[in-house]
């Protein structure tokens, strides 16, 4: 960026409330992904491995490293004024007419609409989220960007900025774990993937059903609250598509994306923690390596680890 520090952005994220060249919004989950579209500037500059901070225009929500962004296509209503045909217009809440377009200040009902394709994105990045409580505010986070009056919903930000700001609020740590992630995670094989993705129907029931029967407890690090724990399935959900009790275990955010990329496993024939080599250089990840699981398995759960071994380690069979 422009002070010489890693690429990253201030994202906008309110959901059906971020509204772009007069359409619905998008379908943000901020902790786990960050949509947007090719009608966005700045679309295809974002880039795997670039630090995203995300905010709701008040304060800063938090901020990750993006692992993998995700593409695809589909069928958009844009809003037009009916008077000018300018894109810039919005909902508003509590005033009618509803619409009011800001280049000709037309108020109306009935704005003119049309069907557009797009390309789509999204970001995957809930691997290496860190949760930073409103720590910043708004006015705070817009004098870091790149240019401090811009009105992009995805604008370029002052990383080294950013973090000497986190740790004016006693939030260093945050940074640090970020500067930390991201060589690895640009050192992974990635980039933009065309992908569809299974709903995961079921999925609170499942994880309910796991704490019920084996506790806060992180099969691989340990016990933790239970916020922090997520269902992860022992096989491939979106080729089985259905959720078997047998096939599942409570992990920790980040070790759950590990798991699911091969990075971490368990060998079915210690029961011990395998960790890929270029884990090893990370002390918090290192100190798994070889232990036992934190959970005892039954032995249906010992079958589908020993089909995820199969799958990631087969030079080990």
């Amino acid at each position: 960026m422009a002070d010489g520090g890693p690429k990253a952005w201030l994202m906008l994220a309110v959901g059906a409330e971020r509204q772009h060249g007069g359409n619905d919004g998008y379908d943000d989950d901020p902790d786990v992904h960050y949509s947007w579209d090719d009608t966005v500037p700045n679309a295809r500059t974002v880039a795997v491995g670039d630090r995203i901070v995300l905010w709701d225009k008040e304060a800063v929500i938090g901020a990750s490293v993006i692992e993998e962004i995700e593409t695809g296509h589909a069928e958009k209503i844009l809003y037009r004024c009916p008077r000018c045909h300018g894109a810039n217009i919005k909902r508003r809440k509590r005033e009618s007419p509803q619409f009011r377009c800001f280049p000709c200040s037309d108020t109306f009902d009935l704005a003119s609409t049309r069907i557009q394709r797009v390309e789509t994105f999204r970001s995957r990045h809930d691997a290496n989220w860190v949760d930073l409580g409103r720590c910043l505010d708004g006015q705070t986070l817009r004098s870091l960007c790149v240019s401090p009056k811009s009105q992009l919903s995805m604008r370029p930000l002052r990383w080294d900025a950013f973090a000497d700001a986190l740790r004016r609020v006693g939030r260093t740590r945050g940074a640090a774990f970020l500067d930390e992630a991201a060589p690895w995670v640009q050192s992974r094989p990635g980039g933009h993937r065309q992908t569809r993705v299974r709903v995961r129907v079921g999925q609170g029931g499942f994880r309910e059903r796991l704490l019920a029967t084996q506790g806060p407890v992180c099969a691989f690090t340990g016990p933790g609250p239970a916020a922090a724990l997520e269902a992860a399935h022992l096989y491939s959900y979106a080729t089985v598509g259905q959720h078997h009790d047998d096939g599942g275990l409570l992990l920790r955010r980040d070790v759950h994306r590990l798991f699911d990329q091969g990075d971490i496993a368990v060998d079915p024939r210690t029961l011990t923690i395998s960790l890929r080599e270029e884990l090893l250089t990370y002390p918090s990840y290192a100190s798994l390596q070889g232990q036992p699981l934190a959970t005892k398995l039954a032995h249906g759960q010992v079958a589908w680890i020993e089909k995820h071994w199969r799958q990631h380690r087969p030079g080990a069979c």
